[in-house]
């Protein structure tokens, strides 16, 4: 409700983008009669509410055709991004914090390592790797999404790496703090006094007990890959629904906008019951608790 409020009351006209600036007032008037634009903010708000829970998200100003249409194609292209930077987001950011949690004399690297990450933003990570893979060394396409499961994949590692450069250095701090946490207690010298294989110690009684921090945080970040996402495409260029998202901001396109809000937050909670569900499996306190 608030974004659809917001992006009714931005600046701008969207019947000047749907009629052109040529347009007289009279046509004005008709197109906004006709897209229901000139009643009030509340009853459009449940207009379009009504026709949403119903299945029907509305029809685009900008681009004329069913949102639901038009945010099809660019769904795959942005869960496949999402997919590929969770992938080098939880490698990375999982074995970087185990390494500095877990070994003291790497922790100074992994805690510099994982500060420099997080404070690179998406939008300069992109343009430095557009400029050195792609411009200068050639190895990766500059813009696009390419054709085809391979190609595809190919066209969107740089942004998938632009992507995940700051959430993985988030994980492997938060990972690096909880395994930490876990090898300093009590039950895990006693394991380690027991003679039991340092692996062992480090599978069945660190990794475990870490892996509640880990799994919320890298949970949530990859909900959260959905919404970054928006930066990443618009510097590769990629038809994804973040770059939609920004054109249609710009355009004051309703539907839209609150279309890509929704699925927004669907991913979101999709994402936070999964957590839910996998840490009452893993935590045999919270099974308790819950009983």
């Amino acid at each position: 409700m608030l974004i659809f409020a917001a992006i009714s009351l931005a600046p701008g006209d969207p019947i000047a983008q749907v009629l052109g600036s040529r347009s007289t007032p009279e046509q004005r008037e008709a197109m906004s009669q006709t897209l229901g634009l000139d009643d009030p903010l509340p009853v459009r708000y449940w207009n379009w509410l009504s026709d949403a829970l119903h299945g029907d998200l509305g029809l685009s100003l900008t681009y004329r055709q069913n949102v639901t249409d038009l945010l099809e194609p660019r769904v795959g292209t942005t869960l496949t991004l999402v997919l590929l930077a969770t992938i080098f987001i939880l490698v990375t950011g999982i074995v970087l914090g185990a390494l500095g949690g877990g070994i003291a004399r790497l922790r100074p690297v992994v805690s510099f390592l994982s500060g420099l990450g997080i404070a690179i933003p998406g939008f300069v990570a992109a343009s430095a790797l557009i400029s050195l893979f792609a411009v200068k060394l050639g190895w990766f396409p500059t813009y696009g999404a390419g054709s085809g499961f391979v190609d595809q994949v190919w066209h969107l590692i740089l942004p998938a790496v632009a992507l995940s450069i700051g959430w993985a250095a988030y994980v492997a701090q938060i990972t690096a703090t909880a395994v930490k946490e876990e090898s300093a207690r009590e039950h895990v010298e006693t394991a380690r006094g027991r003679g039991i294989p340092g692996f062992t110690v480090f599978r069945r009684h660190v990794l475990r007990n870490a892996a509640i921090p880990i799994l919320t945080v890298s949970g949530l970040t990859v909900a959260g890959l959905v919404a970054g996402s928006v930066v990443v495409e618009t510097a590769f260029s990629i038809d994804g629904i973040g770059s939609l998202l920004v054109k249609s901001v710009s355009t004051k396109d309703y539907s839209v906008v609150t279309a890509i809000a929704v699925l927004i937050v669907v991913v979101f909670v999709l994402m936070t019951t999964v957590i839910d569900i996998v840490q009452a499996a893993i935590d045999p306190q919270m099974k308790g608790g819950r009983k």
